[in-house]
Parts: C-alpha cells; sequence; structure tokens
C-alpha cells in the first residue's frame, strides 16, 4: 500500500497527517514535520495533545461507617508523581446510601504510553452535613476514609475490557483485618471516532516562485473552528522544483478534521529553508468537497488573497486535483494492544573497554555498594519498568556485546545469563542481576559493533512472523561508543525496517554520539544500505542519557514517545487489524 512512511522530523520530510509527538520541539523553528501544528499549539503556550481517556468507576461492598444508612460514597482519582507526591485529577460525584456506588462522573487522564502513570484511588463517605456543597468544596480530611487502591494506567489499558477490579485497603497499603471491597475503574478513548480518509493529492500548473529554479511546493491543511479561526491539522511532504507536484498519500483522521462537511483550508507554499514559506494559493473546501473532486475528476483553481482594499480574490491557473480517496478505519495503539499485541522486551548492552574498569568508581559499569544505580542500571529499569507490563510473559533476550569470553574470545552478541541455548532472563529484575553478574565474568573490550545485536533482534523478529502476528519487537541497546560498524548497522536496520522491531539506543557517558544521530533518522533522511536499499520506515530512536538527566522527562520518556507510532505504521502498512476487528468483520459476513 502507498502511503507507508513514517518520517516525522526534517523540514522537507512527510507526516502524512500521522499523530504527532506528545514532547513539543524546542528549537522554535517551523520547518519541522508536524511544523504547522507544533508552531500553532506552542505560539499559543499549549503541549500536543495525547491520548485522552475518559475513567469510569465503581464499587462493590464498602464498609458501611453510618449508622442509621448507608455510606454516601465519592472516589478521589489522583496521580503518584516522581517525587511521591499525590496529584488530584478527578472527583466523582457523591452517590447517596449505596455500598454498591457505580458513579457517573467520569475522570479524565491523558495516557502517556512512555511513562510508568501510577494512579491511586481513595474512597470516602461523605458527611450528611455536607450533602448541599460542590464536590469540588469537599475537604477530604472531614469525611470518614472508607478505603484506597492504587494501579499503573498501562494494566488497565492492556486489559480487553479495559476494566480492572482493584481491593480496597487501609491507608498506606495495611489491609487490616476487614474487607474494604473492591473498585472496578474502566478507560475508555473520548474520542471514539476511528473514521479516516487516505487522498493522493496533486497539483497542476501552478505559480513558479523561484528565480533560478520551479518553486518545491508543499500543501498546509487547516480546519476552521467554531469562532473561524483556522488550526493547522497536517501538511505533506515537500516536492522539489516541481509545478505539477503528487503528494504522497495523505492520511486524515476524523478527529483532525471533525465532519466530512467541516470547512478546511488546503493552502500550497513554495518550500525556503528560511523557513519563510512562500504562499502559492489556497482553497477552501470540505473532506466532502474533496470526495467529489475525486469523482468527477475535476480540479479546482487556487487563489490568492488581494493585498488591495477591494478584496477581490485572484483567480490562479494553478489546481488542485484528487488522484485517490477512500474511507478508513484507524484503530489505535490501545485498540490493538487491549485485543491481544503484545510488545516484546530485548535489551544489549555494550562491554567494551572504553566504559573504564568496573572496579573503579569513575567507570560507567560501576556497581554503588550504597545501592546507586549506573547509568545502564538505570536505562534498564527505567524502560523496562514501562515495557514489561505489555509483555505478558515478562521474559526478556538479554544480551551483551563487546566483551572477552572466559573462552577468550571477544563475543558481539552473547547472552548474558551464560545459558548458550537461551537467551532469556525473567523479568527487569532478571536482566539487572544477569547484568551485575557478568561485569565479575566478562573483561571488557571492543570495538563497538551492533551489527549482531540488531541482526540477532531482527532473526526473532522474524521468526514470530510465522506463527504470530500480534508481537511487536522491542530492542534496547545501551552504549558508551563510537560505532565502529556504522555501515554494517545501517544494513541491519534497512533489512530490519520490514519487520516488526523498534530499536532504542541509549547513549550513557560523554562520548561523540554523531553516528547515533544518523541511525535515527529524526534529520528526516532515511537509512540508506550499501545495495542502495532505503529503510521501508524508520525504526530507531536515540537519546544520549546526559541530555535528558536534569530536564523535565525521563529517559524512557524520551525514547518511548516514537513507538507508538512506529508500532502503528508496521500495523497499518501491512494492514494488520486489531482482533476486536477481525471479530466484527468476521460477525456481519456471518
Amino acid at each position: 500500500m502507498g502511503g507507508c512512511f513514517s518520517d516525522r522530523k526534517g523540514g522537507q520530510q512527510a507526516i502524512g497527517g500521522l499523530q504527532q509527538s506528545p514532547i513539543p520541539r524546542s528549537d522554535g523553528g517551523v520547518t519541522g514535520p508536524n511544523d504547522a501544528v507544533d508552531f500553532f499549539f506552542r505560539t499559543r503556550g499549549l503541549h500536543l495533545l495525547f491520548t485522552q481517556l475518559e475513567l469510569s468507576l465503581s464499587a462493590a461492598n464498602l464498609l458501611d461507617r453510618d449508622i442509621f444508612s448507608k455510606s454516601d460514597p465519592i472516589a478521589i482519582v489522583y496521580a503518584k508523581k516522581r517525587d511521591g507526591t499525590l496529584e488530584e485529577i478527578g472527583r466523582t460525584e457523591v452517590i447517596m446510601n449505596t455500598l454498591d456506588p457505580v458513579w457517573i462522573e467520569k475522570v479524565h487522564i491523558a495516557y502517556q504510553f512512555e511513562t510508568v502513570q501510577l494512579l491511586v484511588f481513595h474512597v470516602y463517605d461523605v458527611d450528611t452535613k455536607y450533602h448541599n456543597l460542590p464536590v469540588k468544596m469537599l475537604r477530604l480530611n472531614e469525611q470518614e476514609f472508607l478505603g484506597e487502591a492504587s494501579c499503573v494506567l498501562s494494566e488497565i489499558v492492556t486489559k480487553q475490557s479495559r476494566s480492572l477490579v482493584l481491593n480496597l485497603h487501609n491507608r498506606n497499603g495495611h489491609r487490616g483485618v476487614k474487607r474494604l471491597g473492591t473498585l472496578t475503574v474502566h478507560a475508555e478513548e473520548t474520542n471514539a471516532s476511528r473514521k479516516a480518509v487516505e487522498m493522493i493529492l496533486r497539483c497542476s500548473h501552478l505559480d513558479n516562485k523561484d528565480f533560478f529554479s520551479k518553486s518545491d511546493p508543499f500543501l498546509r491543511i487547516s480546519r476552521i473552528v467554531e469562532s473561524g479561526s483556522a488550526i493547522p491539522i497536517c501538511k505533506t511532504e515537500v516536492v522539489n522544483d516541481n509545478l505539477n507536484p503528487i503528494w504522497k498519500p495523505l492520511r486524515l483522521t476524523m478527529q483532525q478534521f471533525g465532519s466530512k462537511d467541516n470547512p478546511l483550508v488546503l493552502e500550497c507554499f513554495d518550500f525556503n529553508d528560511s523557513g519563510n514559506h512562500v504562499l502559492i494559493g489556497k482553497i477552501q473546501k470540505s473532506v466532502a468537497d474533496l470526495e467529489k473532486l475525486y469523482k468527477e475528476k475535476t480540479g479546482v483553481n487556487f487563489h490568492l488573497p488581494s493585498s488591495f482594499r477591494n478584496g477581490h480574490e485572484k483567480i490562479l491557473k494553478g489546481q488542485l486535483l484528487v488522484d485517490g480517496f477512500s474511507e478508513k478505519m484507524m484503530y489505535s495503539f490501545l485498540d490493538y494492544i487491549s485485543s491481544g499485541f503484545e510488545l516484546n522486551f530485548m535489551v544489549a548492552i555494550d562491554f567494551t573497554a572504553s566504559n573504564g574498569n568496573p572496579r573503579l568508581p569513575e567507570s560507567l559499569h560501576y556497581i554503588d555498594p550504597a545501592g546507586r544505580l549506573n547509568a545502564y542500571q538505570q536505562a534498564i529499569w527505567e524502560v523496562g519498568d514501562v515495557i514489561q507490563f505489555y509483555d505478558s510473559d515478562r521474559r526478556f533476550p538479554a544480551w551483551g556485546f563487546g566483551g572477552r569470553l572466559s573462552d577468550g574470545v571477544v563475543s558481539h552478541c552473547f547472552n548474558l545469563n551464560g545459558n548458550a541455548r537461551d537467551s532469556e532472563v525473567e523479568g527487569v529484575e532478571g536482566i539487572m542481576s544477569v547484568y551485575a553478574n557478568t561485569l565479575r565474568n566478562v573483561v571488557l573490550a571492543g570495538p563497538t559493533l551492533f551489527g549482531q545485536v540488531i541482526n540477532k533482534a531482527a532473526q526473532i523478529a522474524s521468526q514470530s512472523l510465522s506463527y504470530n502476528q500480534s508481537k511487536y519487537f522491542v530492542l534496547l541497546i545501551i552504549t558508551d561508543g563510537v560505532l565502529t560498524d556504522l555501515q554494517e548497522t545501517k544494513d541491519a536496520l534497512v533489512r530490519a525496517s520490514d519487520l516488526p522491531l523498534s530499536i532504542l539506543i541509549v547513549g550513557v557517558g560523554g562520548a561523540d554520539f554523531k553516528d547515533m544521530e544518523i541511525l535515527d533518522a529524526d534529520k528526516g533522511v532515511r537509512l540508506e544500505s550499501s545495495t542502495g536499499r532505503i529503510a521501508t520506515r524508520d525504526i530507531v530512536q536515540f537519546v544520549p542519557m546526559r541530555e535528558v538527566h536534569g530536564g523535565q522527562i525521563s529517559t524512557a520518556q524520551a525514547l518511548l514517545e516514537e513507538l507508538p507510532e512506529q508500532f502503528l505504521t508496521y500495523m497499518r502498512c501491512r494492514d494488520i487489524k486489531p482482533r476486536i476487528a477481525d471479530e466484527a468483520q468476521t460477525s456481519n459476513q456471518g
């Protein structure tokens, strides 16, 4: 299928209506992939949108604190922050006289795949004398505490039912003798519409805005909202030196365009490196209008707003045409995860000599007797802690590279558990344990080669295709070094770009990581193999740890922000649907 591209960064690269990254860019420029959207929100001091969820709460068998009637319960939802403090994110209404409340009031939360979002729920019995107060005004220390529960948000969304039943207990986890009842939490995406349209847009006879060559056109599409202002929703890639451009298929979700009759503004610009793009012409049409253009095989002329006071618009010779139009269902990351798709975590650790002698405190591999984590342990723990919730058996392959083994041979892909036949270990704690053990048994050597561990991960991902299409693999490589096998690594990545695999690279220490930036195709240049083959999609995310620490986000957030989009790009390119969709299709056919 055309249009399966995932370049999301770089001045001239396509975004094709892909979802925006949840973390806003800080460079202030407007030539990046979602520059239209980025710039619009940043100028208004707003962050880009996360997946918005609605939490519905109910409880059963609550403790009865009232003498002459039953309790009047309310539930409060908190997010537990990294420093351990609780931040209230919502309250239900008070339900009178019941021990089995089903609250109507929803609690809204932004779901962030790349963080562990710990939720804490408190249930109170509201004293009768406060029943006339709005719930926001209730002082919780004046109400009777009925119980608390906690979970990680991803524990809810990975369930097929999107519901989780939690046992209530006393404060700070004390279970006590009495049973305090249960709390059920259900999560739902607030915008449930999965409809999208895919279009192939082209132009003919555009005005030339360049002196020494032809224009480099791209389209920017904005949605007109009730206030009359236009909110940018996406842009195409740039087609260089062409007055009759055809763009890659562009996908717009209903969330972006609102409804088929909602007016859209389509602006054609001549791209300039400076960011001062020149308007070639504009058109106002709805999605329904664009579908009509496609069916009738006709074009529509661009116009230019007049610079004169009479306000007459100039009709241009250049036209917009719609060469393809189809309606699609766009399933979300949560649709796949909650219907049984899994992320399988793998880790590869750098045992090259440039890390320094592990016995010395200045070494990147130094294991602190006081328990303070080194950079490798920190990366394993932070990333593994997030991904483990998406892997049902929590058994993770763990490899080392660049170390001299007991037989004297330097290996660039060896099993950390010492088992020649099976590289899997139990849980994130298992990875931490075999990592520490390996430091006692392996001599740090070199050089720094990624090729073999990437090929090993690709082999596992490839083998899974024959028996299970619902697995997606995530390889975490932690390294301190400058790559010695850059071209071999590129070749391995280009081959792997067809597989259900993403690769996260954490750079630790103070090395020059220029090569890593090349592997992470964030500058918009897709990787090319030694035979000239271009990567199907970007599968690498690189983060130097020194740039993350001290900032507002964790290493895991920075690494994992692109993973849901890489996962979706793979599934959509192969037309792999979540099981809920397959079941719905089967029942319709029956």
